[in-house]
């Protein structure tokens, strides 16, 4: 499962609960440690030089997440994962007969500055790249019904959300 959103959507805490309390065995794995790895050289992902990088990033985290999926894992990526990286995830997922699901969360603007105003000192607090982040999920055209509105729920809640949907088929990407 792809959990993706903007910055301090809630991501990273919704997607700790799913996989703690799932009945299967289940892995989380958030994009963010795949990017704190990166020792010399780093390039803030939001930036366009950053763009090499992100596709290394990108490569690493599919591979991670297929190969605990081929293990009998559940996995739950979460992180900033937008429309324009599911073609790539699809194409794995195709080749390696593994099912895959998109949710985004996304709740009001308001909330995502609020929470983010909180944040530890190494996450993204920057009004202007949040804003811009924000945009990239506001129009999601034909995938608007893989959208969560998190802004008045409790985690609990959005994870329940998630886990209903789940298994009803509704995030399923075909």
């Amino acid at each position: 499962m792809l959990l993706g959103g903007p910055p301090a959507s809630g991501k990273s805490t919704v997607a700790e609960i799913i996989s703690s309390t799932a009945a299967r065995p289940a892995v989380h794995l958030h994009t963010d440690s795949f990017y704190v790895w990166i020792r010399s050289g780093f390039v803030p992902p939001y930036l366009p030089d950053a763009r090499r990088q992100n596709e290394v990033v990108q490569n690493v985290m599919t591979d991670a997440a297929c190969a605990y999926a081929a293990g009998g894992y559940d996995v739950i990526l979460d992180g900033i994962l937008g429309p324009w990286l599911l073609e790539s995830f699809r194409a794995v997922c195709r080749e390696r007969d593994l099912g895959l699901s998109y949710i985004v969360l996304r709740p009001g603007l308001d909330v995502v500055l609020s929470r983010a105003s909180g944040r530890e000192e190494r996450q993204l607090k920057e009004v202007e790249p949040i804003v811009g982040l924000y945009g990239a999920f506001e129009n999601l055209g034909a995938l608007e019904s893989h959208v969560i509105d998190s802004s008045t729920q409790r985690v609990e809640q959005t994870a329940e959300e998630i886990a209903v949907g789940l298994r009803a088929g509704h995030f399923t990407l075909r």
